[in-house]
């Protein structure tokens, strides 16, 4: 995940926006650190998602074959 600073920062634009608005340089920035963002939560789900295992009630592996590639993919 992002740094708390960041996350500090990205919620003090949005205040900020909210009341008073933004300058050009600091949409750029909240732009940008809203891009971070994303790019962190996404890589954080798929890292979640690269350690689950999906077994049905009789103990078989179902994980999906997509995930199972993936997880193949990641470890080469």
């Amino acid at each position: 995940m992002l740094p708390a600073e960041k996350i500090a920062r990205i919620n003090e634009l949005a205040k900020k926006a909210k009341t008073i608005g933004l300058t050009e340089a600091e949409r750029a920035e909240q732009t940008e650190l809203r891009t971070q963002y994303v790019r962190a939560f996404r890589q954080a789900m798929v890292d979640t998602l690269h350690s689950v295992t999906v077994i049905d009630a009789n103990g078989n592996d179902v994980t999906p074959k997509k995930l199972k590639e993936s997880k193949k993919n990641r470890l080469h």
